[in-house]
């Protein structure tokens, strides 16, 4: 794409400015990855609504102060709209098929992209699906799931805590709250994880995603159960919204809260403050919980939206048809917050779970699928040290999804609770 498709923060018709020297800043590829916040930190010094590129010859802005962040969120949709047919690009067939921008900013048939009385009704029903789990059955179910996975590796005295265990525990906890077969949801959540991470599949693992979604809607259609997806059906939803709604709650559950538990773990042991005291209950894991979600939320950058005529922030003129991305993490770390680093544990005024009308519709179930894990976890492994230095765990690659790609642990070898089988 040539340098004029890209935009320019401070562009108006009376008041041009000059592009940066280095142009868009990318937020993505190696040197993103394995230190996110020193890009967020040249982004900020730029203005608080800046040029990037999200992927490949794919541009937009990226919010990256906390009331930058609040302003875009709590606008929408008065000021700014969420669905991405005001992506000019994207109408103008400039946003590369196989790109992984695309695959997580087109449009969809889901709350999330809709605005107005669409997005109230699709968000409704799901609203309504969720607020029928009982966070007590929840829980242990949660806590059983758990046991299960830990008796896998409980005699071996070692785990990769990701792939073992914070991988697969909300996958295999949102087939239940689905009424899913574990075959199909396991194409679910492996095809939603290939989306997140941006590879060069990703389509092809966008349309694996549909495919499993429609299968399990028909599935339930005509064998409807006590469970997420049937209660979506009977809010009246079609098969094609019932395939992007199903997409987006799944997308929205599994693989942000396998990264919140892994860097929840990954905080409980290499960080004194939370090491000694969460596991002799001086402290609720919910406080080493809640401090992740200030400095490494799952979804560091997400929420595209568009400017409805012309929009101006602190000076920053924003030009219609780019996507405006919000970066949570970067509004997080914004140095002018009133929240100091060390009194974030136990205060939940982060974004993590975004804000305004498209909020995250049932934090609360987040927040048991994780606290349950890592209590599971302590609980179960005793003597649980880390096996690496903390220098040698690398984050997944990715813009939209922040994790690990393992956590190597060691514990004193303990006895399996139930017979699983191996």
């Amino acid at each position: 794409m040539t340098t004029h498709h890209q935009p320019v923060a401070g562009h108006c018709p009376a008041h041009k400015q000059p592009q940066p020297p280095t142009g868009p800043i990318p937020i993505y590829g190696d040197a993103f990855t394995a230190d996110p916040h020193a890009t967020y930190r040249r982004l900020r010094a730029r203005g608080p609504i800046v040029p990037v590129e999200i992927s490949p010859s794919v541009y937009g802005y990226l919010a990256v102060t906390y009331r930058a962040a609040v302003y875009l969120l709590r606008n929408t949709p008065a000021r700014f709209a969420k669905d991405p047919w005001h992506w000019e690009a994207l109408q103008r067939g400039e946003v590369p098929v196989d790109s992984p921008a695309r695959m997580m900013m087109q449009p969809r048939d889901n709350a999330l992209w809709k605005d107005g009385p669409e997005h109230t009704r699709l968000r409704r029903a799901i609203t309504g699906a969720l607020a029928r789990v009982d966070t007590h059955v929840l829980a242990t179910t949660v806590a059983r799931i758990a046991d299960q996975l830990i008796d896998f590796f409980a005699a071996d005295g070692q785990a990769d805590l990701v792939t073992q265990y914070s991988d697969p525990l909300p996958m295999l906890t949102v087939f239940e709250l689905f009424g899913c077969p574990q075959e199909l949801g396991s194409r679910i959540v492996g095809a939603v994880t290939r989306v997140f991470d941006g590879g060069a599949d990703s389509s092809q693992a966008n349309t694996e995603l549909e495919d499993a979604c429609l299968e399990l809607t028909h599935l339930k259609r005509y064998r409807p159960g006590r469970d997420v997806a049937t209660y979506l059906i009977a809010a009246g939803l079609t098969d094609t919204e019932m395939v992007q709604t199903i997409l987006l709650v799944i997308g929205a559950a599994a693989p942000p809260t396998s990264n919140h538990i892994g860097n929840g773990l990954r905080r409980v042991l290499t960080d004194p403050r939370f090491a000694g005291s969460v596991h002799d209950g001086v402290r609720p894991v919910a406080d080493a919980l809640d401090e992740v979600l200030w400095d490494n939320p799952p979804v560091p950058n997400y929420s595209p939206l568009y400017a409805l005529g012309q929009q101006i922030f602190e000076g920053i003129h924003l030009e219609q048809g780019y996507p405006i991305l919000v970066s949570f993490a970067a509004a997080n770390s914004d140095p002018l917050l009133a929240v100091a680093p060390g009194a974030r544990a136990g205060n939940r005024g982060h974004l993590a779970f975004s804000a305004g009308v498209h909020a995250c519709p049932a934090p609360d179930l987040a927040r048991v699928i994780a606290e349950t894990a890592l209590e599971r976890a302590l609980d179960r492994l005793p003597g649980l040290v880390l096996e690496v230095p903390e220098d040698e765990l690398h984050n997944r690659p990715g813009t939209f999804l922040a994790g690990l790609t393992r956590l190597p642990v060691r514990f004193q070898p303990c006895t399996r609770i139930a017979s699983y089988g191996r």
